[in-house]
């Protein structure tokens, strides 16, 4: 199956690197933005200068800032921060048809709710088919169209068959599911590690430490991420061990980057105003931090992040407190 039109919903990196990837077989793509002057920039030079330079967007991409241009879309992917999505949600509720699928590609969890992204969709789109994408894929290096892999999953398995089929390509390997909540969960708390993973290289803490710290990072994702509903296994596929890999060891990860400027002294004020690109595992950790707490789960990396974030402890001190916890049998 096809889809006459394809909409995605956010004009960021990843947003931008999707639109690009899905027009080069000539499909007719609208990406929205909600900036109306990088909207304008970008209709113009086919570039998004701020999230993907040097990255030309095809002519059948229609870039727009207007809704209603979604209206007639078959296919609507959202691509926005996980702070934003839900308000985005409602914003788009009258445009999308009702017969259209949708395909949540944020990796975030809900402040308050804890709610994934699938749930906010079949909450303001009751009745639609809803899918979810994540992976290892960063965006540049999809914008780039070097190799990449990742999952589409869904409760409907015709569904995931008709979106991989149509999404990709040998240049984009699509896997299937029918977990969603394994999937959603590995993509959003591998950024709360990512950020754990970037500290450890800004104390300058080296290799041995920071892959010992990323295998317990997976610990504790099996830990919290099965008791939230998570399939085991799908945490050690392409949204779990493959995202938690890329975001904590490549260069290209904010949230990495994020937490190494972290690591060498910076405050998060410093570090998020020179930023244009939301790193989603600062929202991330907070909401975490709260289910780790609704569930009684013990997540120690999880809550040093949140001390670090929100309530300003030093890194330095953060894994003074982690490396005299208590010694103990291995458990994955």
């Amino acid at each position: 199956m096809g889809f006459e039109r394809t909409a995605i919903i956010g004009a960021g990196g990843w947003g931008t690197a999707l639109a690009g990837v899905w027009a080069r077989d000539g499909r007719e793509i609208v990406l929205w933005g909600h900036n109306p002057e990088r909207i304008t920039t970008m209709r113009s030079s086919r570039e998004n200068f701020s999230y993907l330079p040097g990255f030309r967007l095809p002519e059948n991409v229609q870039i727009t800032g207007e809704p209603r241009d979604c209206k007639n879309c078959s296919l609507v992917v959202f691509a926005v921060p996980s702070t934003a999505f839900r308000s985005i949600a409602e914003r788009f509720r009258e445009f999308v048809p009702n017969d259209a699928i949708l395909l949540s590609c944020t990796k975030g969890i809900e402040h308050g709710t804890g709610m994934r992204m699938s749930e906010i969709l079949h909450e303001n789109f009751s009745g639609a088919r809803v899918a979810v994408l994540s992976g290892p894929n960063l965006a540049i290096e999809v914008a780039r169209n070097l190799p990449t892999a990742t999952v589409v999953g869904s409760t409907d398995a015709d569904c995931a068959v008709q979106l991989q089929a149509f999404l990709g390509s040998p240049r984009f390997r699509i896997y299937t599911s029918e977990e969603v909540i394994g999937i959603e969960l590995g993509g959003a708390l591998k950024n709360v590690f990512a950020l754990s993973a970037g500290v450890s290289d800004g104390l300058g803490l080296g290799d041995n430490a920071k892959s010992a710290l990323v295998t317990r990072c997976l610990a504790e994702l099996l830990r919290l991420g099965t008791v939230m509903g998570g399939n085991a296994r799908t945490f050690y596929g392409l949204s779990g061990v493959g995202d938690l890999m890329a975001t904590c060891f490549s260069p290209h990860s904010r949230n990495r980057r994020v937490g190494e400027r972290l690591g060498r002294g910076e405050s998060l004020d410093q570090v998020t105003s020179a930023m244009q690109m939301v790193a989603e595992g600062i929202p991330t950790t907070k909401s975490a931090f709260e289910c780790a707490r609704r569930f009684n789960v013990e997540t120690p990396i999880i809550d040093q992040m949140n001390a670090i974030v929100y309530e300003g402890k030093s890194p330095a001190q953060a894994l003074t407190d982690l490396l005299q916890r208590e010694q103990k049998p291995e458990r994955i």
